[in-house]
């Protein structure tokens, strides 16, 4: 289970990414929302916050404990909906304006399965938005990154060929990587996820590929 302060070192350095790809498809209160792979929650807080009351959060995880916290933490501010289920089976009981995942393709057998399911569970003119790393161009002290048990640990790189491949149209894509030196944020959150210390050497986290793309009309 990722702890709070995980939740809020992640939150914070990979922040700017999610608030830019929200922002960018005009995302509002009353929209309804799936955070596929809810993982550590502070995804589906944050659409719960941007879609208010009148608004829908989907939160589906595989793990039940995992998913039923999250639920507990976004229904402070929407209406959120637990599912236990994995992303190559997404099944909703309604169409969707936005499905949304970040760092789940790159643990998954079959992205590209994945992301149409997303597709399909999104209305006519509905968004998609993943967030994938490309772990190795991360650096500590100019030393590539690595992640153990991740099936494809540079989803990122590919990300946006696998969009169009799902049958959604491609609107935006980027990417953005955190960086710093010495302690702060960047450091205290690799050293969160990974038990890595980076003491006073410089870090460049994974930059995080964002796509932004639409189910076509």
């Amino acid at each position: 289970m990722v702890g709070a302060v995980e939740l809020e070192l992640r939150d914070d350095v990979y922040r700017r990414p999610l608030s830019t790809a929200l922002q960018r498809l005009g995302l509002a209160e009353g929209w309804t929302c799936v955070d596929v792979g809810a993982g550590g929650g502070d995804v589906s807080v944050a659409l719960a916050q941007m879609v208010g009351r009148d608004g829908r959060v989907y939160a589906v995880d595989v793990d039940p404990g995992r998913r039923d916290e999250i639920a507990a933490l976004a229904s402070a501010h929407a209406q959120v909906l637990a599912l236990s289920q994995a992303g190559e089976d997404l099944t909703l009981p309604e169409s969707v304006d936005l499905a949304f995942c970040r760092f789940l393709l790159m643990h998954v057998a079959e992205p590209r399965r994945v992301l149409r399911r997303m597709a399909g569970a999104v209305k006519a003119g509905g968004w998609v938005v993943a967030q994938e790393p490309i772990t190795t161009a991360g650096r500590i002290g100019g030393r590539p990154l690595s992640m153990e048990g991740a099936r494809d640990q540079d989803l990122g790189s590919v990300l946006p060929a696998l969009v169009g491949e799902a049958g959604l149209v491609l609107v935006d894509a980027w990417a953005e990587a955190p960086a710093g030196a010495g302690p702060g944020p960047v450091a205290g959150y690799l050293e969160a996820m990974t038990g890595v210390d980076p003491g006073e050497e410089p870090v460049v986290l994974p930059p995080l590929v964002t796509v932004v793309a639409r189910r076509p009309v």
